[in-house]
């Protein structure tokens, strides 16, 4: 049975809060990408773009999702 020592529970916090900003940040780049597609000015490089950011949080948040839940062996 492994105890956490504080210095765990710590990272662990961080971990969380790190995922939550960047789940938010996913949240906000998928709102401007909508508002942009939607109005006929919007400049398809720009939208490339944030999409491409919004890939990498998307990869980020899953790196932090997995060193958050343990793996279990059955």
């Amino acid at each position: 049975m492994n105890v956490n020592t504080p210095g765990e529970m710590q990272t662990e916090d961080v971990l969380r809060v790190k995922l939550e900003v960047l789940r938010r940040e996913h949240r906000d780049l998928d709102e401007a990408i909508r508002a942009l597609e939607e109005r006929s000015t919007g400049d398809p490089l720009t939208v490339r773009r944030l999409k491409k950011q919004k890939l990498q949080l998307k990869d980020r948040i899953s790196i932090l999702e997995d060193r958050l839940t343990p793996d279990i062996i059955a």
